[in-house]
Formats: C-alpha cells, sequence, structure tokens
C-alpha cells in the first residue's frame, strides 16, 4: 500500500544501529542544486503514524522542510512486510551539513551529508578520459613500446604522463573493497559511492531495477543548468558499464535495452561506440531488443547524423550538431587487431575508426555549442582484453588512449586552455610488468619458455620494432618480448607468446554447470603450461583489484588534483571547474 504523506518530525524510542537504511548515504557529499532521490528503508512493516524522518530536526515533509513536495510512504514494498518512505527528485541549495533521522518509532538511524557549492566557472569544458581497467604497468608497458627505452631511461613521455597534476584514487564502493565499472564510473559521474553493477545512484533492495534512489550525473547537471553539449565516446559497446554511467540509471549495467531508452530520452549530442545490436530489434540487422523498438531510427528522426563506419562519422561531424556513430555490433575491435592482425570482427567490419577519429569527430561536433561541452571518453578494452589475459592487445589500446589524449590536449592548446582534461583509471587491473621473455631457441634450445623468463638483469630490453607514427611497433611477436602477467587468474594454459589469430579466450564452460575450465585450444602450443589460478572455479577471467588508481590532469581546475583522494571527488573537481553549484 502506497501514501502520499507529510512525515512527522517526531523521534520515538532509543537508537539501534543500521536498524534503517537511508540514501544518500552517510558522508554522502552533495552539490548544491544537484537533484537525487531520498529513501529511508524500515527493515519492517511500520504504519505512517510509526515513520519519522527528519533533516536538521524537521519532517522532510513539513512545513519548513529543506524540501518540497510530499514524500511517499510505502507500506509493502515489494509486497513484502518491508515498510518504505521515498522523496523523488529533491535538492539541497544551501551549503552546509545536515542532519539525517529516521526512526520507526522504536529504533533509529542517523547519517549526516555535507552539503558544498562551488566558485564560479573556469574551464569552459571538460573532457574526462577513462583507461577502463588501466593499472600502473599498462601505462609502463605502453611508454616502452611506443617510446622506446635506452640505458634505463624511456626516450620520450605518454601524453598521459606528462600532466601537471597528478593524484591516487580510491576506487571501493558502497558494498565491496572492489569496484567494478559500473560503480567506479557512477562514482565520476555523480559523486556519491554506490555498488556493483549499479549505474546512477543506490542500489537498494527492491526487486525492480529502475526504481533505485537516483542521483544526477555531471552531464546531466551540465546540459541542465548551463546549456552545455554532452559527448559519450567508448570502443566498447555503447550501453556498456562506463558510458552508461554517464546517462543511465539503473541497479543492473546488462539492462542495455533500457539503457538505450534512457540515452534516447537524454539526447546526448555525441554518442559513438559499439552495441548497435542492442538500437535494433530482433532479427533486424544483427539487432538484438527484446522489443520491436528501432532506435537508430529513432534517433534519426530526432535530428542525429547516423554513422556506421569512420568515413560516415567524419562526414557527419561536418555538418552536424548531434552524432549517433554504432560501430560494431558488439564491442569494437581493438588497435592491434585492426592496424596489424585483422583479427576478431575486423574482416567484416573493417571501417572501424580509431579512437583518435572518434575524439577528433566529437570535438568538432561538440564544439560548436558556445556554451561548452562536457566529454566523456573511454578506451574500453584495455580492461576487457586484461580480464582475457590478452596482454598485447590491452597495452596497444592503452598506446590509443595516449594517442587520444595528445590529440585533446593539442587542441585544447590551440585554443587557448580552456579545457579542463582529465585521464583516470576506473579500477585497478592487477597485473605487473616483471621482466622480458627471451624466445631465442639458439641460446637454450631445450629450455621451457618459462626458463626463457629474465628477471633482474637477465630480463634486459626488449626488442620491439621501431613504432610508427602513432606509437605501435608493427610487431608483437619478436623474440624478446615483456613478461606481463595477472595477480589474479582461473586455471588456464599460459602459452608465454601473444595470440596474433583472434583475441584470447583464457577458459571455457566446465562440465559443471556455473564453472569454467582452461581453453584446451592452447593446450598444444609448444612451451604451454598449465596454470594453476588463485580463483574460484565460476570465475573464467582474471579480476579487478583494490588499489588506488592514477588521475592525471591539466587545464582549468586541474589544481585540484593532487595527494590521495577518494573517486567520488573527480566529480567534485570536474563541477567546481565548471561552477555548477555557483549562484544555487
Amino acid at each position: 500500500m502506497r501514501h502520499v504523506l507529510a512525515i512527522a518530525a517526531i523521534l520515538l524510542g532509543g537508537t539501534a544501529a543500521h536498524s534503517q537504511t537511508i540514501y544518500p548515504i552517510d558522508r554522502a557529499e552533495i552539490l548544491s542544486g544537484a537533484k537525487f532521490d531520498l529513501k529511508v528503508e524500515f527493515p519492517g512493516k511500520i504504519s505512517p503514524r510509526q515513520a519519522s524522518v527528519t533533516v536538521n530536526g524537521v519532517g522532510i515533509g513539513a512545513i519548513g522542510s529543506v524540501f518540497d513536495g510530499f514524500a511517499e510512504f510505502v507500506e509493502r514494498e515489494d509486497g513484502k512486510d518491508q515498510s518504505a518512505v521515498i522523496m523523488r527528485n529533491v535538492a539541497l541549495s544551501k551549503p552546509g551539513s545536515y542532519r539525517v533521522v529516521a526512526s520507526d518509532g522504536t529504533n533509529s538511524r542517523e547519517v549526516t551529508w555535507t552539503v558544498y557549492d562551488t566558485g564560479p566557472r573556469q574551464a569552459k569544458n571538460v573532457i574526462l578520459f577513462i583507461g577502463d581497467g588501466m593499472s600502473p604497468a599498462h601505462r609502463v608497458a605502453a611508454r616502452l613500446l611506443a617510446k622506446g627505452i635506452a640505458e634505463g631511461k624511456a626516450q620520450g613521455k605518454l601524453a598521459i604522463d606528462d600532466m601537471p597534476h597528478m593524484a591516487l584514487v580510491a576506487t571501493a564502493g558502497s558494498d565491496s573493497i572492489i569496484t567494478d565499472s559500473a560503480n567506479a564510473a557512477s562514482a565520476f559521474a555523480t559523486g556519491h559511492k554506490t555498488a556493483v553493477n549499479a549505474l546512477g545512484g543506490y542500489a537498494d533492495r527492491s526487486e525492480n531495477a529502475f526504481d533505485d534512489p537516483r542521483v544526477e550525473s555531471v552531464a546531466s547537471i551540465a546540459k541542465r543548468r548551463l546549456g552545455m553539449a554532452v559527448g559519450i565516446v567508448t570502443n566498447t559497446e555503447i550501453e556498456d558499464a562506463t558510458p552508461a554511467a554517464m546517462i543511465a540509471h539503473t541497479r543492473r549495467r546488462s539492462t542495455y535495452d533500457e539503457i538505450v531508452e534512457q540515452f534516447f530520452a537524454s539526447k546526448p549530442d555525441v554518442l559513438m561506440g559499439g552495441g548497435a545490436a542492442h538500437f535494433l530489434p530482433r532479427g533486424t540487422n544483427g539487432g538484438r531488443r527484446a522489443d520491436d523498438g528501432d532506435y537508430v531510427a529513432k534517433f534519426r528522426d530526432a535530428g542525429y547524423a547516423v554513422a556506421t563506419t569512420a568515413a560516415e562519422m567524419s562526414d557527419a561531424s561536418k555538418r552536424s550538431d548531434k552524432l549517433l556513430g554504432l560501430f560494431n555490433p558488439g564491442n569494437m575491435d581493438g588497435a592491434l587487431d585492426r592496424r596489424f592482425l585483422k583479427g576478431g570482427t575486423v574482416k567484416k567490419y573493417p571501417e572501424q575508426p580509431d579512437l583518435t577519429e572518434q575524439v577528433s569527430a566529437a570535438v568538432e561536433v561538440l564544439s560548436r555549442n558556445p556554451q561548452g561541452f562536457f566529454l566523456m571518453v573511454e578506451s574500453g578494452l584495455i580492461d576487457k582484453f586484461t580480464h582475457a589475459l590478452d596482454m598485447e592487445r590491452a597495452v596497444y589500446d592503452t598506446i590509443m588512449l595516449d594517442n587520444a589524449v595528445k590529440l585533446a590536449r593539442d587542441w585544447a592548446k590551440a585554443r587557448g586552455d580552456d579545457t579542463l582534461i582529465l585521464v583516470v583509471a576506473d579500477h585497478n587491473h592487477p597485473i605487473s610488468l616483471i621482466g622480458t621473455i627471451d624466445d631465442d631457441m639458439t641460446a637454450a634450445p631445450k629450455a621451457p619458455l618459462r626458463e626463457r623468463i629474465g628477471a633482474y638483469d637477465k630480463a634486459g630490453f626488449p626488442n620491439y620494432p621501431p613504432p610508427d607514427r602513432d606509437g605501435y611497433p608493427p610487431r608483437v611477436d619478436v623474440g624478446k618480448r615483456l613478461a606481463i602477467f595477472s595477480a589474479s587468474s582461473p586455471d588456464y594454459y599460459e602459452t608465454f607468446r601473444p595470440k596474433l589469430d583472434d583475441p584470447n579466450d583464457p577458459t571455457v564452460a566446465g562440465a559443471t554447470k556455473g564453472t569454467v575450465e582452461p581453453n584446451t585450444r592452447y593446450r598444444d602450443q609448444p612451451g604451454a603450461m598449465l596454470r594453476l589460478g588463485n580463483l574460484p572455479k565460476y570465475m573464467g577471467a582474471s579480476v579487478h583489484s583494490g588499489e588506488d588508481v592514477i588521475l592525471t590532469a591539466t587545464g582549468p581546475g586541474s589544481e585540484r588534483v593532487r595527494g590521495q583522494i577518494d573517486n567520488t571527488e573527480v566529480f567534485r573537481i570536474m563541477a567546481e571547474a565548471l561552477g555548477l553549484g555557483h549562484g544555487e
């Protein structure tokens, strides 16, 4: 049963830790004027008269409350003996500390929120680059391949390294010390913690994935308050966790059909990546939607230029103010396959753009808005390749991210540096560069490949050929190559060599439902060995880790990037640079 009521400003009984759950959670930091949902979950069924929710001592529906409107009381949430109070789409305009107390007539729970405003606007634009799963080892390996090394000194710097400000960023979510891309990207986008698999809000107890307490994103605030343009660019499926977190609100990141619907409702000015299958009805040009919605047609009818190839994207960027680019039914192919190996789906989709081309097109479209723009750019396959223990492909996509960052920095410099540029990983993927692998059979013809791993002085330096103008060595199957291994893995066959045919797939479904076993495809390769992993049998790939990640930054507002910060502070850095809370 649902009731609309003013919650009484009455506190009854004593206190019991965690007797109620309150969203936003304790110690939440809230931008003044940003919209969010307030929810209180009571552990049992109570009556409206027993429910009390106060903010700074005043009932949330009473005269003098900091919120406008009425609270909704749900007597039996999901048909269970559990009650809730919900207040949607509220905001707090006055900076300061807010004490929120919820009581069921017997027990009470208290949380504290901090509301902050910002100074005046400093940056016209913000570009947030996310290297999904990018660890320090990815960066070092990319530097070695793209710039080279001589006598222990790198022969150049990456664009992501050569930035004036740097910080370490903590990544834990509200439910675990280990985050996934969904809650990590949501922290960047909203400034609030959430749980694994959740996007754009708090993960409550309800079964409905779309009624959880929402929090407004930086993209939404920038568009609503300042009239800024919004762009989202990735080389994964556009519905995947990181790009979706910029717009979507759902408890389950896998709800791709609904995420597309939310994209259309929000209408970002630029939306580019893979994932075309969930824009089209099942059976239509590879469509996989469960309904009959044709969202390619919907976007086109809404005034978007639609591109499916690099050439179409380049042409559309010169003539349109709105661009939808869908270049693969699933994830796009990585740099190593597109440029050199032609593995994956490259032969089927040979005209996929590079991330640098996507960024160039996005900036051309977005910069036509005189109010500026917010752009999120993800190199998402770094993480996906690393999950699959495909290190060469992951490193090449790190180089590609660096090239995109350089392009953006050069563009911003030519404009007088009016753009805040941030480069960060959403979480760490625990890989380590431990040395080299010497594949010279003449030096030790009978030695197994494991014994050819060089550590310390035996590592020396790799012998990749000189990179091309974009920083990519034309070959990865060289005699002395980087030895990169994951700290987390399932059981798999380690070949000690790059996969030159297709992206790696270390495991297959096991004989017992819900388990995996090593992919025997690699078992008989010369030098291969079965490596017993350290993950449970239901995990078919490596997993994320809980280390801090690196954030580097340049441009107006970048001086706030320093020391060690929480991932929610990335949102605040962007909000401060754009003045999103100024004058509330």
